[in-house]
């Protein structure tokens, strides 16, 4: 096969030996000149092409308006009232839309249209009114020949430039063809938080044993000494005691247990896009958020998270080549390894079901909230005092001890005690009144952790339940005084 290397013809070069000047002028300076002769020259030609690109642009933005402006005007809507309106219009409210160059007072769009419709209108004032309409559309086909005209000699100027620079081969032409770089492949995704990953297997070694004459001797000489048993601090203990972590969702393993059940394809195209799915602990993390999602009631969502963990697990034991040899027999319809696969969700969604409401039957009973009445000192005793009734209207207050009291403020804790016994429920009012301890706690235990408090609090402040101490109290001597009071107070 024959190389072509035409294309080194093109390149254009300011260095070059065979360069032939004046005796008197050194070979250095002349190929100075020529190099800055050939940058001249190409910046000229980008300008040149620069410019002729522009003004094809604006051109390519007037011809349009003026062949509109000629088509009204030659219609029965049009004439030289439409034509005054247009001119006072770009006069009074012109656009400021203009070409984008950087050219110093560049004139806009409605500029140039009011310009050349003023140089029509200079040429068509001077004839009679009757010929007026007539020399204005003359005018305007005038300049459109001539716009055009100008437009395609501008094109083919511009072509003759663009294939002027093509003929040289510039640094501006170098560009990458072929590249070799080493990519690195991606990183395997982390694992699943919380994850179990089996521990890698220590390597085996190799053990020296060396036989000797008196093995008795050797073996009590280096006989380690006693050791005490390491005690097992309370902080171990607790450690132990700790509830492991189960493994949680990962934001695409969140979407991915929201698809839908024996959507393979999906599922496939899932995997295929998101690398992150098939990680240790990703099934383990389904089951988990089908767990909590049938205990909180929701049932469809759990059994999708059972057939998107079970999906993992199939395709985790087939091997290396487990994703696409699992979705290639279910997209298939494999009846086979469908009704296997079918049969597998089934029972472990039932599974989960049952251990699900197990644990909520375990949790409520295990974590119910109670509050009960027990006396602090084991000596004392917690005692209710229940009112029988409202206080009397003819209310007398006797004994040592009443000089200072009021009847009506006794009046008012009294009903202030009987209105709050009377606002208990009834098997609280009947507890109180049989007047133990183990009767009320019965009725405490079956009430909200929150009412119960209320009712405590209410016990407390009312009077009806009291704190006696135990013991023995010697009150020897103090009996006979007691009966001499009484005596002079009758």
């Amino acid at each position: 096969m024959p190389l072509n290397y035409s294309k080194w013809d093109q390149l254009e070069l300011s260095d070059d030996s065979d360069i032939e000047g004046h005796p008197n002028v050194d070979k250095r300076s002349l190929i100075r000149w020529k190099q800055r002769d050939i940058h001249e020259k190409r910046e000229t030609r980008k300008l040149k092409i620069s410019a002729l690109g522009a003004e094809i642009a604006c051109n390519g933005v007037l011809s349009p308006r003026l062949h509109s402006v000629r088509a009204t005007l030659g219609s029965a809507d049009g004439g030289l009232k439409y034509f005054q309106q247009l001119v006072e219009k770009l006069q009074t409210q012109p656009s400021p839309e203009a070409p984008p160059t950087n050219a110093k007072d560049q004139p806009t769009y409605d500029a140039m249209m009011l310009s050349l419709l003023l140089q029509v209108w200079d040429g068509a004032k001077s004839l009679p009114a009757d010929e007026r309409e007539a020399a204005v559309l003359s005018g305007l086909d005038k300049h459109i020949k001539q716009l055009t005209d100008h437009t395609k000699k501008l094109e083919k100027d511009l072509a003759d430039e663009e294939n002027e620079q093509r003929k040289h081969i510039t640094s501006e032409d170098i560009h990458e063809g072929f590249e070799s770089k080493y990519t690195p492949a991606k990183p395997p995704p982390p694992p699943v938080k919380n994850a179990k990953i089996d521990a890698p297997t220590k390597a085996k070694t190799k053990t020296t044993e060396f036989e000797v004459l008196n093995p008795a001797a050797s073996s009590s000489s280096k006989a380690p000494l006693p050791s005490a048993a390491p005690k097992s601090s309370p902080d171990t203990d607790e450690e132990d005691e700790v509830e492991e972590e189960l493994p949680e969702l990962t934001p695409s393993l969140e979407r991915f247990s929201h698809l839908s059940l024996w959507a393979y394809e999906q599922s496939f195209g899932f995997i295929q896009a998101n690398r992150d799915v098939i990680v240790p602990g990703a099934s383990d993390a389904l089951l988990v958020a089908a767990f909590r999602a049938e205990s909180k009631g929701r049932f469809k969502y759990a059994e999708k998270c059972v057939h998107q963990s079970l999906l993992l697990q199939y395709c985790e034991k087939l091997g290396k080549d487990g994703v696409r040899l699992f979705f290639q027999k279910m997209i298939a319809g494999d009846q086979r390894a469908v009704s296997v696969f079918v049969k597998d969700v089934e029972g472990t969604y039932s599974h989960l079901k049952t251990r699900a409401k197990a644990a909520a039957t375990e949790t409520s009973d295990a974590q119910k909230e109670q509050i009960q009445l027990v006396p602090e000192n084991p000596s004392a005793t917690i005692s209710f005092n229940v009112p029988d009734g409202p206080p009397p209207e003819d209310l007398r207050l006797e004994g040592p001890g009443t000089e200072d009291l009021e009847v009506e403020q006794v009046r008012e804790a009294l009903q202030m005690r009987w209105d709050v016994f009377e606002s208990f429920p009834e098997d609280l009012k009947a507890a109180l009144k049989v007047g133990t301890l183990d009767e009320v706690n019965k009725v405490l235990g079956n009430m909200d952790v929150n009412v119960a408090e209320d009712v405590v609090g209410k016990l407390e402040v009312a009077g009806i339940m009291s704190f006696v101490s135990g013991g023995v109290r010697d009150e020897t001597g103090n009996r006979d005084e007691e009966d001499e009071e009484e005596e002079n107070a009758e």
